[in-house]
């Protein structure tokens, strides 16, 4: 008797084991410390508003500093993989680090969705979708603007990294089909503190435009020192630095800077009729309720998509597995292929087996920097 007894009670266990195991769980990798987290805190911020239940399951969130540093990411990616069984994970927030979170998440056959706009992956590219807007999108909307503005001629100063990398293949062959004179590249990497030859370069070749490409609040650093130097000429930044950083470092030096950004920030600035408007102003106002005025940001604007996206795909994988099993994983990630046209803060979002970038030609917003503040175009 005793002995049924026990067997009873460890059906029990292990029936209440199983249950806690089926909550969904979603690793989260961020810069919150190191150049990048000027991206990661606004993102982390926004995550604190993410709800507690998706299609009737309990989620849990667990969510680690990578300090700005690919070896960190991989050794979260790694965590998330091997010890929390994470059903997908969203990270991170800087091309380099969320690179390096891809060939494991491919290993472990666990869906990332990236804060960063990575570069194609190769064989890995199944495992990874992005959130940010591609090189492509954006480099198309700066094209546009800077043949609108009888650019001639532009000169580059950005990262040496793979988000460098990415806007330089991308602009190359659109300026080239523009007819717009496109110098050889300057770069540099992101823990520098100066970019004084780089811009001394530049400043002597005196394009017509300069498009800088960096991120959060080292995208400031490089255009202050084309100031210095004396460069005249028109500068555009990337929607990496769409963020109040820009401003707060630059100050007066870039009042004028024309930056593409998503239309997550630019809500009240959209027509009616543009998709995004309603979740756009639905975004800000509901981050700047928990944060204050003023507090809007692009980065965490991620995060609330990242949200949207949790919220429409994770019950279309309830349907075909439970959480914490191989099955849901790949739930997860065809889902995510499946999920159709979806209305983004950032744009409109329609990832499918062929692209897991997703995002139209007409999701870039060109903003020039008036007053400290971003308006539209």
């Amino acid at each position: 008797m005793n002995f049924k007894k026990t067997l009873v009670a460890m059906a029990i266990a292990a029936t209440a084991s199983s249950a806690a195991l089926a909550d969904i769980k979603i690793g989260v990798s961020l810069a919150l410390t190191g150049p990048g987290s000027g991206l990661g805190i606004p993102m982390q911020k926004q995550l604190s508003l993410f709800p507690k239940t998706l299609g009737g399951e309990k989620v849990e969130l667990i969510i680690l500093d990578d300090a700005s540093d690919p070896g960190k990411a991989a050794a979260n990616a790694r965590r998330f993989v091997t010890e929390d069984k994470v059903d997908v994970i969203f990270g991170s927030c800087l091309t380099p680090t969320s690179a390096a979170i891809t060939p494991i998440a491919f290993d472990a056959k666990t869906a990332q969705i990236s804060g960063a706009p990575t570069p194609p992956q190769g064989d890995k590219e199944s495992i990874v979708f992005r959130l940010p807007q591609g090189f492509n999108v954006m480099s198309h909307a700066v094209v546009e603007h800077m043949k609108k503005n009888g650019v001639k001629s532009v000169g580059f100063l950005g990262y040496a990294d793979g988000y460098g990398q990415g806007w330089l293949a991308n602009m190359a062959p659109l300026l080239e089909k523009a007819g717009i004179k496109f110098l050889e590249g300057e770069r540099f990497a992101r823990t520098d503190t100066s970019v004084t030859p780089q811009a001394l370069k530049l400043t002597a070749a005196n394009p017509d435009a300069i498009l800088v490409v960096a991120s959060g609040s080292g995208a400031a650093m490089p255009q202050l020192a084309l100031a210095e130097r004396g460069y005249k000429g028109k500068i555009y930044q990337t929607h990496a630095a769409a963020t109040p950083d820009l401003m707060r470092i630059g100050g007066k030096t870039v009042e004028g800077t024309y930056v593409v950004s998503g239309p997550a920030l630019l809500g009240d600035q959209l027509p009616d009729n543009h998709p995004s408007k309603k979740q756009a102003l639905n975004f800000v106002a509901n981050f700047e309720q928990a944060f204050g005025a003023n507090t809007r940001n692009q980065f965490a604007g991620h995060s609330y998509d990242f949200q949207l996206t949790m919220e429409k795909v994770m019950p279309m994988a309830l349907k075909k597995a439970k959480p914490g099993t191989a099955e849901f994983r790949t739930a997860v990630r065809d889902s995510l292929e499946t999920m159709g046209r979806t209305v983004f803060a950032h744009g409109v979002m329609n990832w499918t087996a062929k692209d897991h970038e997703g995002y139209t030609l007409e999701t870039g917003v060109m903003t020039k920097v008036v007053d400290g503040k971003f308006k539209v175009e």
